[in-house]
């Protein structure tokens, strides 16, 4: 009975009461929002390389090394000459090297040449290898295999041809159009840039590229296919390399070694420390936003106390029939709990509705633009202690107008004030 006439009672001011919902809800999924981008955010990252001791690549920070050889996220400054790369991986410490080399792309989506070492050892998550979901790793030149989100939101099966085109951008005017690649492979999902990723062959970046120069095509130097086949495709250049060690005791010891290679300026640095370095510089970001939100969200539950402050007034002739029908002080105390929980509780489930919905709806643009797979899984241990929290701080706002319906004077509603 108690609910009912607190349902019926808030219909009856629905149009403050909406208005109320609307502001709770936008701060409610706000808060929801960031915290769960927070969490995922560190997530992707964390997961998307493992059991890689070193990354190696041109002098530069290591944020920016990171970054663009493993989350595909911005441009190297330079390149790591072939020769380099050939005196490194004979170090006696060094078990494995994976060559990547980056700078086309096809609709979109990063194109990386690597070896079919790429394969065999790199790792993400928990030192989980990389699993071909249909078809077999390239073997010839103009052979590709896809990540699994190129594959699905792209559509395409083994055994179609795709063009790459010169450069990263979304849009591009130049294209490798007469040269072609066969889908091989698909791999299966990892939840990491590997999905967005279009695997070839260090020997295809070289032969797609026999005919340009300085990011276009050579005038009177055009190449089929089939030609470049028979051309030199050795790469001159790599853009970083992942290396695996015999111990991991030997890895400050190889990285000092790189770091001071004389021939060219190298940067070697450790994932897992290169990782905390980026989560310590946004760790201040992460709690401003969290700050603010719940600040936008204390703002929205002051604001509901306060039109049910400026409500008592109206409603004192019903508060005093509620008294003259035999109802408790205490139960206008509590009818004035109910009514608030009611509204936070729709207002949290119309949060979550709302979060769920631009998360489905952004879910490819952060994982295209910015590397990052955000779960659309939103209900954990923090989201419920969270509802609950503000429930519970819902509840003690409304001790205020709940305190006032309780000390309302039967008299005060029911005297004619003229």
């Amino acid at each position: 009975m108690l609910i009912k006439l607190a349902r019926l009672s808030l219909w009856n001011r629905r149009g403050t009461v909406l208005m109320t919902w609307l502001s709770l809800t936008i701060s409610i999924a706000l808060l929801l929002g960031i915290d769960h981008l927070r969490l995922e955010a560190k997530n992707s990252f964390t997961s998307t390389v493992s059991g890689t001791d070193l990354i190696v690549g041109a002098r530069s920070g290591q944020l920016n090394l990171l970054l663009y050889s493993v989350f595909r996220i911005g441009n190297a400054t330079a390149n790591i000459s072939w020769p380099t790369y050939q005196r490194i991986i004979k170090h006696p410490q060094i078990q494995w090297a994976i060559p990547i080399s980056l700078g086309d792309s096809h609709q979109g989506y990063r194109v990386m040449g690597t070896t079919p070492d790429y394969f065999a050892h790199f790792r993400y998550a928990n030192a989980q290898a990389l699993r071909l979901a249909q078809g077999k790793p390239f073997a010839a030149v103009y052979e590709t295999v896809l990540g699994a989100q190129v594959a699905e939101k792209l559509g395409y099966k083994l055994g179609q041809q795709i063009e790459l085109s010169h450069g990263v951008g979304a849009v591009s005017f130049s294209q490798h159009k007469d040269k072609p690649f066969t889908v091989v492979g698909i791999l299966a999902a990892t939840g990491t840039p590997v999905d967005q990723t279009v695997h070839v062959s260090l020997e295809a970046i070289e032969a797609i590229h026999l005919d340009w120069q300085q990011g276009a095509p050579i005038p009177g130097r055009q190449l089929t296919a089939e030609q470049t086949l028979a051309e030199d495709l050795t790469p001159k250049s790599i853009t970083a390399m992942l290396l695996g060690l015999n111990s991991k005791l030997a890895t400050f010891t190889v990285q000092r070694q790189i770091n001071q290679f004389k021939s060219e300026p190298l940067s070697a640095i450790l994932p897992g420390v290169a990782l905390a370095e980026l989560w310590q510089m946004l760790g201040m970001v992460e709690n401003m936003l969290l700050l603010i939100s719940l600040l936008v969200l204390l703002a929205a539950l002051v604001g509901m106390v306060t039109t049910l402050l400026a409500s008592m007034k109206e409603r004192q002739r019903e508060m005093a029939i509620l008294r003259a029908a035999g109802a408790h002080p205490w139960y206008l105390f509590v009818l004035i709990q109910v009514e608030v929980l009611l509204i936070t509780l729709l207002s949290l489930l119309s949060a979550t509705l709302l979060l769920l919905t631009s998360l489905y709806m952004l879910q490819d643009r952060l994982a295209a633009d910015y590397g990052l797979f955000i779960s659309l899984n939103i209900v954990r241990t923090e989201t419920l202690y969270a509802g609950v929290a503000v429930m519970l701080l819902s509840a003690l706002l409304a001790v205020i107008p709940a305190a006032l319906a309780y000390k309302r004077a039967l008299a005060d509603g029911l005297t004619v004030k003229v």
